[in-house]
């Protein structure tokens, strides 16, 4: 069986998907899967978010789709009860974490200096998101932790066509999550070849 890592590191690049409307949801899995990028993580900053990954997830049964943003326990059991495969955090909440690792799904917590990541490792994680990455000191800073600690990392934030291939090329980082590829006036506009074309392109791009 693949593993959570392996997927990561095999798609390489994670979009990061705020939806609005539980109807995008096909529609933006479709431009997803067949340009490429079967992979969603989809944040809780919306109020749709569970019923669009429960949608995702019937139509699109392979696909690795994440819960994002995450804060509380009630969330977890609706990303869990819509289907999702992980779960992402955009900080360290010891509460979160024990309640996923205690329902048995992985979570991939954001961490982004040495207390928080020894903290995580305290609890068994080893794989850990980067978050905000740039602002917190970027490939710079990541590539000091990576010298220190023996993780993988997922970094989030600020993360574009123009530094991904820098992220990428750290031993320790599996992927990286993105928004670029995925605006969310695109999907509120339901542009769909134009968001197509830019998964196409962020696909191409990590690939080449």
């Amino acid at each position: 069986m693949t593993t959570l890592n392996e997927k990561l590191a095999d798609l390489k690049v994670i979009p990061v998907i705020a939806i609005n409307r539980v109807e995008d949801a096909l529609p933006l899995g479709n431009a997803l899967v067949n340009n490429g990028m079967p992979c969603a993580e989809i944040t809780f900053r919306t109020e749709c978010a569970a019923d669009a990954i429960a949608a995702m997830r019937k139509e699109f049964p392979d696909m690795l789709i994440g819960a994002g943003t995450v804060l509380t326990n009630k969330q977890v059991d609706q990303a869990i009860e819509a289907g999702v495969d992980f779960i992402v955090s955009p900080g360290f909440n010891p509460r979160t974490v024990q309640y996923c690792l205690d329902k048995n799904v992985p979570i991939v917590p954001g961490v982004n200096n040495p207390s928080l990541v020894e903290q995580a490792m305290e609890m068994g994680l080893r794989t850990l998101k980067f978050f905000p990455a740039e602002p917190s000191g970027g490939v710079a800073m990541l590539k000091a932790l990576t010298a220190v600690y023996p993780v993988k990392f997922m970094p989030t934030g600020g993360v574009s066509l123009n530094n991904v291939d820098d992220y990428l090329s750290i031993n320790s980082v599996l992927a990286c999550g993105g928004t670029w590829m995925v605006p969310t006036n695109l999907i509120d506009d339901g542009r769909w070849d134009e968001l197509g074309q830019l998964v196409k392109d962020a696909v191409a791009h990590v690939n080449q």
